[in-house]
């Protein structure tokens, strides 16, 4: 069992310096807002006694650090309590239970209370809790007009007549009386309008402003990629948004290439922004962006970028299949740049680059870059399978001669196929080609006969041979191993979803048979083709590559 003496080591460190006070501030607002310690009334006390030493900007940083680490509900109160500046963050982002909420409302001052208005993924219970507010949070000022000779019409020459009556409009009644406190209630206003209105003359033509949407606006974010100025549309969705998350904020959803840019300090171009709600910000846009450096000290300052309405002919809007993929592809990123660094210090250690190491650290290196080297091609897989949800898998079609690829991909495949006691029986084919991207064609047919190889038995043998193809094609079939050989395609293609014996047998392909065959198959849509599964084959069709010669497929 282990201890975890966090706050008490946070609490023995000094707090009466300014520094001091900001750091133990700092440290007991995460580990309440990441669950280490509880957030109960005793350590909330000691986070009131700090906030008044504490600068401001100091703790609006520690509630923009727990936006998206679900703290609990005392403390996002906590945080409520303080400056809209401090509690906007949370109450942009915060999920709490029903009761919670409902308990948090009356707590929250007109600020808090107007930006939860503004999302639109509260429960209805709450969102009816805030209507019961009513008018009360809309107080308005009114200031007393000033002296009668500033506000006097001009008054004519006693010696000039007018020729025509000029008609008066209608005086606007007097201002309500304000209430004890100097303000009135919104339902005041709106009987002086309705006033108004019953005043004017009918027939008066009202000029009607003709707005045009929007088709561009600019943005700038601070150094941590949140937006902080916005010129040209509405800005009230956007502010406060982060370009470093990829997840909705409120209304506004942002593209994991503009959040991949961010980490890298790189541009960006024709990145895509979602902007919900019914402001001229609403809507998708296509957003580019240029990072900006302190010219004396070469520190990362912030991005200055420009966003416009999608062309007829491109797809901005971000779906959730889309997003999906997009975060997916982000993730794949970020697991591939550790792993190859894994595999690179590896196989330093195991080439003694860097001195002389003990032979029980070279074979422990030597079992690292192995596993580095089957963890990147799971990754390489995992990238392919979200290229191809996202429709942006890039092709380019060449002739891939079939028979000499089969033969390089069983050879890397020898010692899983000695391991399983099987045996790759490939037959001849002749110089038939494929019309295919030859990188795609190796992935596919790589995992396919891992998976197939991964589930044979002793003494099974694959055999894989040319199959009858309609014209324009070429065809392959794969004997199917008798551990896979019961089963149908949908059951094959879940097969790692259930963790049935394939799927768990030793030098199995890392993510599962079902998600090796289902990446075949969907890398065999993708190539022009189709992985049809039979009661005994499994055949794959592919364009056949033409010979330009005779302009004939080569089959």
């Amino acid at each position: 069992m282990r201890f975890d003496d966090s706050l008490k080591t946070v609490l023995s460190a000094d707090m009466e310096s300014g520094f001091g006070a900001q750091s133990a501030w700092r440290q007991l607002t995460d580990l309440m807002g990441r669950g280490r310690i509880p957030a109960d009334a005793a350590s909330l006390d000691r986070l009131r006694e700090l906030r008044s030493v504490v600068p401001l900007a100091i703790r609006a940083a520690s509630a923009r650090a727990l936006a998206f680490a679900r703290p609990p509900a005392a403390l996002i109160g906590f945080f409520a309590e303080d400056a809209i500046e401090v509690a906007a963050p949370l109450l942009r982002t915060a999920q709490l239970a029903d009761s919670d909420w409902l308990a948090l409302l009356p707590r929250l001052d007109l600020h808090g209370r107007a930006l939860l208005r503004h999302r639109r993924d509260l429960p209805g219970a709450v969102e009816r809790g805030l209507a019961s507010f009513g008018p009360a949070d809309f107080v308005l000022r009114y200031d007393a007009p000033a002296p009668a000779n500033d506000l006097a019409e001009p008054v004519a020459p006693a010696d000039t007549v007018a020729l025509f009556p000029q008609p008066q409009p209608p005086a606007p009644p007097p201002p309500p009386e304000p209430d004890a406190e100097g303000g009135f209630q919104i339902a005041d206003l709106v009987a002086r309008i309705d006033a108004f209105q019953k005043q004017r003359d009918p027939n008066e033509q009202i000029a009607a402003v003709a707005s045009e949407p929007p088709s561009y606006f600019h943005f700038d974010t601070d150094h941590l990629g949140i937006i902080r100025a916005v010129d040209g549309v509405t800005r009230g969705a956007l502010i406060g948004a982060s370009l470093a998350v990829g997840l909705s904020q409120g209304e506004v959803r942002v593209d994991a290439v503009i959040t991949g840019a961010l980490r890298q300090r790189q541009r960006f171009a024709g990145a895509r922004l979602d902007v919900g709600g019914h402001s001229d910000a609403a809507g998708a846009w296509r957003v580019a962006g240029t990072p900006q450096f302190d010219a004396e000290s070469g520190r990362f300052t912030g991005y200055v970028a420009i966003a416009r309405r999608p062309r007829a002919d491109e797809e901005a809007s971000l779906s959730p299949r889309k997003m999906v993929s997009d975060s997916l592809r982000q993730l794949v990123h970020e697991l591939r740049t550790p792993t190859n660094a894994i595999a690179g210090f590896a196989e330093l250690i195991e080439a003694q680059l860097l001195g002389p190491v003990a032979p029980v650290y070279r074979e422990h290196a030597v079992t690292i870059r192995q596993q580095a080297a089957s963890l990147l091609g799971a990754i390489e897989d995992l990238d392919t399978a979200a290229r191809i949800e996202g429709k942006a898998l890039d092709l380019r079609p060449g002739p891939v001669a079939l028979e000499p690829l089969l033969e390089r991909i069983a050879q890397d495949l020898a010692p899983l196929a000695a391991l399983r006691g099987t045996v790759l029986d490939i037959h001849p084919m002749g110089d038939h080609a494929a019309l295919s991207d030859d990188r795609a064609l190796e992935r596919l047919l790589s995992r396919l006969l891992a998976a197939l190889t991964a589930a044979a038995v002793a003494g099974e043998r694959i055999d894989i041979a040319e199959a009858p193809a309609p014209d324009g094609q070429v065809a392959i079939c794969f004997a199917r191993p008798l551990a896979l050989s019961a089963d149908g395609e949908e059951a094959l293609l879940s097969l790692d979803g259930e963790g049935a014996g394939p799927t768990d047998a030793e030098g199995a392909p890392l993510l599962g048979t079902g998600f090796a065959l289902r990446l075949a198959r969907n890398l065999a849509v993708e190539l022009g083709g189709e992985l049809v599964f039979g009661e005994h084959l499994l055949t794959l069709r592919l364009p056949a590559a033409v010979d330009e010669t005779v302009a004939q497929a080569t089959h």
